[in-house]
């Protein structure tokens, strides 16, 4: 059969364009669908699915000796291979990056996570285009290409609905994503997004939600997905769980499964583990402990310090045990839904073929501050935890009432051997994490340790070299960098074949770390919030890592010239890494440099109903400054809902109608009682209902204090002293809401959403554009330390 067509093309060595027919006969050829359409991955290319924790010290997990239990974890790795000395870069967004990218995370532009990019070309948020991520590179090279979980590399000025997705999941190279996108969320409350748009979360707590279910459902639904119209096509799942991540959420059984184990408490459990992990081989047999509190005082901040166990009384060591046991529960409760999705991928015959690496992306983490937390923003406000706030709600630790964290003395316990914890990257109390590789095709060893020192941008590298992919030097026109990393690949097969690295820099917040052929030399300076400055004047340590592994040994005096030769080699890494400026500001300076929306000449901002929640950099800011909020609206005797709100039950604000009655309320870090102004609601009809904080002073626990008046049609109706919070609402989701109140209720005094009905909300508009009081003295420190 001949199929007669038209062709009308312009060839450039061609005088006029050609015209003409063209005769087909369909007989003599059969069309290669797959290879015209897409290409395809090598033949038996492996699947990959890449599962990453948060903030979990290597000491944590059962796999290395720990006491919480990972029975998918411990599987794995009696299936596969354990890793002793692999690092990270000590802090979530930056560790991330370099696994989208293969890239050093200042290359990234994440010298520090996404929520405090401050603009200098290493520290601003921002993936440059000659750093391909893995899934663009993947999914060229013939994969299906999945992120479910966390994520914490959009950039802050990108979060907002009206803001360009290039730098979204999808904009990425992903073909799916089902998460979160910020550092944190709340576990029984998350803000949700399914590919490129917020959505409502599926079910309720009191209905058995929970996300880190959730996102176990929704992996093994885009995994059938994918299989059901491509079989033969290989996937590349990037799995990250909320855990082990603040807010500490778990269901009450998991939690009742450690009643009573961390009750010798953090320095016991120190000892223990040690042991532990000696008698597994994770550590060499002479590895010796290190002191709680390591570090020289003033040089790092007395917030990341530890309350010696002995010191505490009955009630504290009770409190901080069950925070343990909180913690404990969340880990496992994570990981046994990590495990139906490796017992799908069993049943389903795809488990044989899959690589899963199963890791964490930074050490224990010490936000929890020496109190530990009820409410974790209370850190991100530069606000002090009190232990009797903490005592009184723990009972309600793990549930929806709390965002809880545990105390600095847990974050050194389940970083042991090692100094510090998460935020030092010099130390490997923030870098040395948990690293387990399965892949029963590729990888015949099984049950075995590997003692080879990587890093986290080795993994990019071990991927593509797994996959048969090589990195293209060209992606979508564009040059790129090389990958940072190295292949681990040759470890695989051998516990005797010698690391390719040679050299890896750190550098966290302040923090620094040089490593290089087995050495290692780090600076005694803390990380942000510590304010020290003064970074010519740091000492450094000098550490021979490939026999001291817990650094207890400082060699810097015996070894002056090696100490000279490794702060060299750190100098040029930095300058090439885009590592400098420094920067390890306390918390108020430190957001002041961070992105905010700029502020219209009028300092007016205009919201309407029937609109997605603006994230917290996106909208008006009314942290730490004056403000008015202003809303227009028809109301009637039914009327009743949220007008507008912003944050949660943990801090945040909100005007809404209840009752027959007008209400503000600002939630103060979740601190009880809720400050509030009411009012009667006024006749039926169009009125204008309004707030305005003049702020009068600030406090020395970064308290923004002033007067709270309460509007009904220009006329001051009620006023009371407030004060309001200076940080942070949340570090993702929370976000602006007119019409109602997304995620967690901000007051007590309604449930969750609360739509507004009975009436209509025409607008709200809010007006930053005068500040009634400026701290003079801390924006001149601000200014000055920028120079």
């Amino acid at each position: 059969m001949s199929i007669p067509c038209l062709l009308t093309g312009i060839f450039t060595q061609a005088q006029e364009p050609f015209k003409g027919k063209i005769e087909l006969d369909i007989r003599d050829s059969k069309p290669d669908w797959p290879s015209f359409l897409y290409k395809t991955a090598p033949k038996g290319a492996p699947n990959v699915l890449f599962i990453l924790y948060d903030d979990t010290g290597q000491a944590t997990w059962s796999t290395y000796g720990g006491r919480v239990n990972m029975p998918t974890l411990d599987k794995l790795a009696q299936n596969g291979l354990t890793y002793t000395q692999w690092h990270t870069t000590s802090v979530c967004s930056p560790t991330r990056s370099t696994f989208l990218t293969g890239r050093n995370h200042h290359q990234n532009g994440f010298g520090s996570i996404s929520e405090s990019a401050v603009g200098f070309p290493g520290y601003a948020g921002h993936i440059p285009q000659t750093n391909a991520t893995l899934a663009t590179v993947l999914r060229n090279a013939g994969w299906t290409t999945l992120w479910i979980g966390k994520n914490h590399n959009v950039p802050v000025d990108a979060f907002g609905m009206g803001a360009s997705k290039k730098d979204w999941p999808l904009g990425l190279g992903f073909d799916r994503f089902y998460g979160f996108i910020g550092g944190e969320t709340n576990q029984w409350y998350p803000a949700l997004i399914e590919d490129n748009h917020f959505i409502p979360q599926p079910a309720q707590p009191e209905e058995g939600y929970h996300l880190s279910k959730d996102l176990a459902d929704k992996a093994i639904q885009y995994i059938r997905d994918s299989k059901q119209s491509n079989p033969d096509k290989p996937w590349f799942m990037w799995y990250c769980p909320g855990a082990n991540h603040a807010p500490h959420h778990a269901p009450k059984e998991y939690i009742a499964k450690y009643k009573g184990k961390f009750d010798d408490g953090y320095e016991a459990y120190r000892e223990w583990v040690l042991k532990r992990m000696i008698e597994k081989g994770v550590l060499p047999k002479d590895t010796r402990l290190t002191d709680i509190n390591p570090m020289p005082p003033g040089t790092y901040t007395k917030e990341d310090a530890v309350k010696p166990w002995n010191t505490l009384t009955a009630e504290e060591k009770k409190l901080f045990s069950h925070m343990a046991e909180v913690f404990a529960g969340f880990s496992e409760y994570t990981d046994a839904q990590v495990g139906r999705v490796i017992d799908y991928l069993e049943e389903s015959g795809q488990l044989e073929n899959t690589m899963v690496i199963y890791c964490a992306d930074n050490g224990a983490s010490g936000e929890g501050s020496p109190e530990g937390s009820v409410n974790e923003y209370k850190f991100f406000n530069a606000y002090p935890d009190e232990m009797k706030e903490n005592l009184a709600l723990m009972d309600k630790l793990g549930s929806p009432e709390t965002y809880n964290h545990y105390p600095t003395g847990w974050a050194v316990a389940f970083s042991t051997p090692y100094k510090m914890f998460k935020r030092y990257s010099g130390y490997s109390g923030g870098t040395c994490d948990p690293l387990v590789i399965s892949w029963p095709k590729g990888i015949k060893a099984r049950g075995e340790l590997r003692s080879q020192y990587y890093h986290c941008t080795d993994i990019v590298p071990t991927i593509l070299d797994a996959c048969g992919v090589k990195m293209p030097d060209v992606v979508v026109g564009i040059k790129q960098t090389p990958l940072a990393g190295v292949s681990m690949v040759s470890s695989f097969e051998s516990s005797s074949a010698p690391t390719k690295k040679e050299t890896q820099y750190y550098e966290m917040v302040g923090t620094r770390g040089i490593w290089h052929k087995g050495w290692m030399a780090v600076t005694q300076h803390g990380p942000a919030p510590v304010n020290i400055g003064n970074f010519e004047k740091d000492k450094w340590e000098l550490y021979h890592t490939d026999v001291d592994r817990s650094q207890s040994d400082n060699l810097a005096d015996k070894y002056p010239d090696k100490v000279k030769e490794l702060t060299a080699l750190w100098l040029e890494e930095a300058k090439k890494n885009n590592v400098l400026p420094l920067n390890d500001l306390d918390l108020p300076h430190f957001h002041a440099l961070e992105y905010k929306t700029s502020i219209p000449p009028d300092g007016r901002f205009i919201y309407y109903p029937g609109t997605t929640e603006i994230p917290e950099a996106s909208a008006a800011p009314t942290l730490g400054r004056s403000f008015k909020i202003l809303a227009d609206v028809t109301v009637t005797p039914t009327s009743t809902g949220v007008i507008v709100a912003q944050g949660s039950r943990f801090g945040g604000y909100s005007m809404y109608i209840k009752g027959g009655k007008i209400f503000f309320v600002y939630n103060f870090l979740g601190i009880a009682p809720e400050q509030e102004l009411s009012t009667n609601l006024p006749a039926a009809g169009k009125h204008t209902i309004g707030v305005e904080f003049v702020k009068e002073s600030m406090s020395p626990k970064n308290e923004t204090l002033g007067k709270m008046r309460l509007y009904v049609d220009g006329k001051l109706v009620r006023e009371a002293p407030f004060r309001t919070q200076s940080g942070h609402y949340a570090l993702a989701g929370e976000g602006l809401c007119i019409g109602y109140d997304s995620g967690d209720a901000v007051s007590k005094n309604y449930t969750n959403h609360f739509p507004f009905r009975g009436g209509t909300i025409y607008k709200v508009v809010y007006d930053v554009g005068s500040d009634g009081y400026t701290d003079l003295e801390r924006d001149f420190k601000t200014k000055m330390r920028t120079q």
